[in-house]
């Protein structure tokens, strides 16, 4: 064993010709992990509103429940990336599960008592438990090749199509398995959620060995192995100090914006348009199949033809989604492919954006600036899908995809601007 300057942890000795295989197992059990954790959140979220009105006797909250664990999984960003930074990704996933099994507890506890204030901590605790599997697919680009980083995120990302897409179709199952019991039946799927949370970080505490932070830490030169570079500020300034950093952020967080806005607000508009709840539906599902289904060809592109020549492409899909979805009216089946097409625009600019964030900080700085991203992303989505509701409400569902496409314009003009005045630089090894 040899110990990680700056740090208390030790990994085992690594032979270069062994990384492929350990980058492997490692995306193996973050793949697992992802297909876990990735059920424990859409089984529960989808009757969040509804047990906010139950718990606190008005429509009018409803919605509070939502944007607490939006708000919890913003909040917990920069302290979880400064627990991966100091100990490694292992013990930050497991504890980021521990909080989200807790608040799933909270919420079941609040249903029970009735208690308002206590749903919304406990949905604030639950947004953990998405910061984790946000986090996880830059854990999967630690020990990947640098012309592989993308592939290697986007992986992870399709993960979660298994738990996006049958985690709302279990909420009624797990509802019922608790009929006549003492727990409500609305709060039924935390019960699920809080089980599978401690199933998935029991999974990652047990098999993500050797940690791949702290093992791509262990191979950088020695240069990059201080405690200083590090820090919280030390990401602001690799970040500052970088414009491909900055790109990759507000690639990021605009594309997670847009998309977010624009889809909270469609079931609403459908509804105006007379589709039921099982159109609704299948609008939402193609939506999700975009979003992540399809991120492996993504991650293939941004490899093969390059992170900026991906987030164009995000601002052209994001862009034509938009005009689909604002002017569908009463077509459905336009709705429907303006819908995927979002999450496919989503799906290429989170992993383009998030594989150019990795290249582009030093490897030290990297988990405080991954931090960083997420909470960037996650509060601009919550200031986003809040402002769609009163964009809808005042102007319509038009307006609101035409605002959408105009915060598309800044990132493809700073797209272009980087590429002509940063080119990307040599490619380098893994700590690059």
């Amino acid at each position: 064993m040899s110990a990680v300057p700056g740090t208390d942890r030790t990994v085992p000795p690594v032979d270069l010709a062994a990384l492929p295989g350990l980058q492997r197992r490692t995306s193996a059990v973050l793949i697992a992990s992802q297909m876990l954790g990735g059920l424990g959140v859409p089984i529960s979220i989808a009757l969040a509103p509804v047990l906010a009105t139950q718990v606190s006797g008005t429509e009018a909250l409803s919605g509070f429940a939502s944007t607490a664990a939006v708000i919890g999984t913003a909040l917990v960003s920069l302290p979880l990336a400064a627990l991966m930074t100091a100990r490694g990704r292992r013990p930050g996933l497991v504890v980021a599960y521990a909080i989200g099994a807790a608040g799933a507890a909270l919420v079941v506890v609040a249903a029970s008592v009735k208690s308002f204030p206590l749903l919304m901590v406990g949905m604030a605790c639950f947004g953990a438990a998405s910061s984790a599997n946000l986090q996880a697919r830059f854990a999967a680009a630690d020990l990947a090749a640098p012309d592989r980083r993308a592939r290697a995120i986007s992986i992870v990302v399709w993960a979660s199509t298994i738990g996006a897409v049958l985690g709302p179709n279990l909420s009624a199952p797990a509802s019922r398995s608790f009929a006549g019991t003492s727990i409500p039946e609305t709060a039924g799927p935390f019960v699920w959620a809080g089980a599978v949370f401690v199933l998935t970080g029991t999974l990652i505490g047990v098999l993500l060995r050797p940690d791949p932070l702290l093992t791509a830490r262990a191979l950088a030169a020695p240069g990059e192995q201080t405690r200083a570079g590090r820090s919280l500020r030390a990401g602001l300034a690799a970040v500052k100090a970088s414009p491909r950093a900055r790109l990759a952020l507000v690639t990021v967080a605009v594309s997670h914006t847009t998309m977010v806005s624009i889809m909270v607000m469609t079931p609403v508009d459908l509804g105006h348009h007379g589709a039921g709840l099982e159109l609704v539906g299948l609008v939402i599902s193609g939506h999700i199949a975009g979003m992540f289904a399809f991120s492996p060809v993504m991650g293939w592109l941004a490899d093969r033809i390059g992170r900026l020549s991906v987030i164009g492409l995000a601002a052209g899909l994001l862009s034509v989604a938009a005009l689909l979805a604002g002017t569908a009216g009463p077509s459905h089946g336009q709705s429907a492919l303006g819908l995927f097409l979002l999450g496919l625009g989503w799906s290429a600019g989170m992993v383009s954006g998030s594989a150019l964030l990795t290249d582009s900080v030093p490897q030290p700085a990297r988990a405080a600036v991954q931090g960083l991203s997420d909470l960037t992303m996650n509060t601009s989505a919550g200031v986003g899908g809040a402002a769609a509701g009163l964009i809808m409400s005042q102007a319509g569902y038009g307006w609101l995809n035409a605002i959408g496409a105009a915060l598309l314009l800044p990132m493809a003009a700073l797209a272009l601007f980087t590429a002509r005045r940063h080119p990307a630089p040599a490619k380098a090894g893994v700590s690059s």
